[in-house]
């Protein structure tokens, strides 16, 4: 570790050396990671909570503050903030999974295969519309504008590329209920 300080290399950082950057960065990186261990549950959190912390001294570069020379303090009360806002994401996100219905008796994952094998055998034309429709959601409208044919077109292509995927489907799905 060289003798400059974190205030001379960010004023350094601010005249366009990235390498200052990164020198403040190697310098305090493990100890913002320690103090985010602390913090949050996962170290795929802590992580996240110090990338967003270097993120943020970028961001507000400006209005940094140094003690004794250090950015280490405000960088720690920033990843604190940081660690906050990370865990109120993840209690939120806990919280919304579990006022989802509870899933469907579930198709086995091998159905899966057999979907995309089925969608596969499709004509182009016919993966197309189903991709656009069933998959993204898209109206028959979009889905003319989108492909250069005609509304009609679209259903009817859409009718019978169904009707194929449904039939290359039900063979696998009968296997899979009778074993």
């Amino acid at each position: 570790m060289d003798a400059a300080t974190d205030a001379s290399l960010w004023a350094s950082a601010l005249a366009g050396d990235g390498e200052a950057f990164g020198q403040i960065f190697d310098r305090h990186r493990d100890r913002v990671l320690r103090h985010s261990l602390r913090l949050v549950p996962s170290w795929h959190d802590a992580e996240e909570v110090v990338a967003v912390t270097f993120l943020e001294a970028w961001r507000k570069r400006d209005r940094v503050r140094f003690v004794d020379g250090s950015l280490l303090p405000w960088l720690l009360v920033t990843a604190t903030n940081v660690a906050r806002n990370v865990s109120r994401g993840a209690r939120r996100y806990a919280a919304l999974l579990e006022k989802l219905p509870a899933p469907l008796a579930s198709i086995p994952s091998s159905t899966e295969g057999s979907a995309i094998e089925a969608l596969r055998v499709l004509s182009l034309s016919d993966r197309q519309v189903i991709t656009l429709s069933v998959l993204e959601g898209f109206s028959e409208a979009e889905i003319a504008a989108a492909l250069g044919i005609a509304r009609g077109t679209v259903k009817s292509r859409l009718s019978r590329a169904k009707k194929r995927l449904a039939s290359g489907l039900a063979p696998a799905l009968l296997e899979r209920t009778s074993s």
